[in-house]
């Protein structure tokens, strides 16, 4: 006799088939896509709070596109024609370091300080001024421009970083950023954690 060949019909169960049906219909192609939108403007919404930080002031003054940091408030040149440098300590002759010491001076307006004060090198300036929200926003999360750093990097940076730190402490005279420096680091993990997502131009 020969081997009778035979089909063998498996059942799926409605209660499987129905959710793979709904995910790849157009209804869950829809539901997904406005998940997807959901969560970018979690995202963006998490970023607009670190912006409010990154272009206040005590961030903005040293992320600049040319040689010359700023200072004050008002983001005015610095005073004594500062540069940068070829390490971001400053000129040989003019030295971050010559004012700028390892604690803030307790006198009113006079340099704040911390070890090894400098701008960004200008190997990589890590520049924010002039850019819009959404440039800073691909700016800080581009390895190409932020140092290097992954995402993972970039919250234990704005976490652990005393120049970071610095900048709810940054003596007499000068304003802080307007949030406290937990809510920045919570709000900057909540833009990494719901996709690092940039607000449109």
């Amino acid at each position: 006799m020969k081997a009778r060949n035979s089909v063998r019909r498996v059942a799926i169960p409605l209660v499987v088939l129905f959710p793979l049906l709904l995910l790849f219909s157009p209804i869950g192609e829809k539901r997904h896509a406005s998940a997807r939108a959901s969560k970018d403007d979690d995202s963006v919404r998490a970023f607009s709070a670190v912006a409010s930080v990154l272009t206040s002031p005590r961030c903005l003054n040293c992320h600049v596109p040319d040689d010359g940091p700023l200072q004050g408030d008002d983001n005015h040149p610095h005073a004594m024609n500062v540069k940068r440098g070829p390490d971001g300590r400053g000129t040989p002759a003019m030295r971050c370091t010559n004012c700028h010491q390892d604690t803030n001076s307790q006198f009113l307006h006079a340099p704040p300080g911390r070890p090894d004060w400098r701008l960004p090198p200008p190997s990589m300036p890590l520049v924010w001024k002039g850019l819009s929200i959404a440039g800073i926003c691909r700016s800080v999360k581009n390895p190409a421009t932020n140092g290097g750093m992954s995402t993972a990097q970039l919250i234990e940076h704005v976490r652990d970083d005393p120049f970071v730190n610095w900048a709810w402490n940054p003596g007499p005279g000068r304003t802080q950023p307007p949030i406290s420096h937990d809510e920045f680091v919570a709000r900057f993990t909540e833009w990494v954690q719901t996709g690092a997502a940039c607000p449109k131009e």
